[in-house]
């Protein structure tokens, strides 16, 4: 009885981030994405998320989000960073279209279906939030690229 309340008063303490789940959540490939997310993204533990098919590192206000699910971007004139990682011995190429706002840094996996959505704040204080991603390399590739940036 003892070992099940103290498993209980430490599974409390640990903190959830409120992350809405995409329409697409459900595709297997997103659970393939988040059982093989990273333990730390940016030095910032894994915290719980509310969300089916998101996961979630740091505290409330200053988390780093992954979003499993979200549109697929068609072909676009938006900023297309290509960022090669060295993921299981494997060089691979990551496409993302970036966007930055006054709260930080958005990056949605172009070429991948399904798309993963990655959000970096600024209350980080970080000089290359593309690190992130880097961290992130192996649990993206769990979805195949079928196409390029250009």
């Amino acid at each position: 009885m003892l070992a099940a309340t103290t498993a209980l008063v430490v599974s409390g303490c640990v903190p959830t981030i409120n992350v809405t789940a995409a329409d697409a959540a459900g595709d297997p490939l997103c659970a393939r994405v988040v059982l093989a997310v990273p333990e730390t993204v940016l030095g910032q533990p894994k915290v719980r998320a509310t969300g089916q098919a998101t996961a979630a590192w740091g505290e409330a206000g200053a988390a780093i989000t992954l979003t499993c699910g979200v549109e697929v971007p068609p072909p676009t004139t938006e900023e297309c960073e290509s960022i090669q990682v060295v993921s299981g011995g494997v060089e691979q190429t990551f496409d993302w279209i970036t966007t930055k706002d006054d709260n930080g840094w958005t990056y949605v996996s172009f070429g991948r279906d399904p798309a993963v959505a990655v959000q970096v704040p600024t209350a980080l204080g970080l000089g290359q939030p593309t690190a992130a991603l880097i961290d992130l390399a192996g649990a993206i590739s769990q979805v195949e690229t079928t196409r390029t940036c250009l």
